[in-house]
């Protein structure tokens, strides 16, 4: 009993990690091209990628776990830069810059990393619990 039920906290986290690890990744990716505009005349420029969660019955361990969605495309509107020179301005010299707001990035990077945090924390309190039980079964 004991040990299905840290198996199944362990699936959980484990499923928490797995999310939070791809919505890192895609954040950080949005930050890496908060600048990257097109290199054509009239080009859309980067669009900011979003991560939707969904629940998941695993049916062995009876266990609901979180995956990942979808990665879509975040379909505000760009943000326009006059300037002239540049290769993807268009015939009134306005630039498209992405939708990328590095503030909101940084937020999302924040709860992702807290979220995270607290998954290996389970992971890592049921370690000791099933160390602990190990322990007294041995004595």
């Amino acid at each position: 009993m004991m040990n299905d039920t840290l198996g199944a906290t362990l699936k959980i986290a484990g499923a928490g990690l797995q999310a939070q690890s791809t919505r890192l990744r895609v954040v950080a990716e949005n930050l890496a091209n908060a600048d990257s505009t097109a290199t054509t005349k009239g080009g859309d420029p980067y669009r900011r990628k979003t991560v939707s969660f969904d629940s998941l019955m695993d049916r062995a361990s009876g266990a609901e776990l979180v995956r990942v969605k979808q990665i879509g495309r975040d379909r505000s509107d760009f943000q326009l830069a006059y300037d002239p020179s540049h290769p993807a301005a268009d015939d009134k010299g306005y630039v498209k810059r992405p939708n990328v707001q590095p503030m909101i990035e940084m937020m999302d990077m924040r709860e992702a990393g807290r979220a995270f945090e607290a998954s290996m924390n389970v992971i890592e309190q049921s370690r000791a619990m099933m160390n602990r039980v190990v322990d007294l079964l041995r004595s």
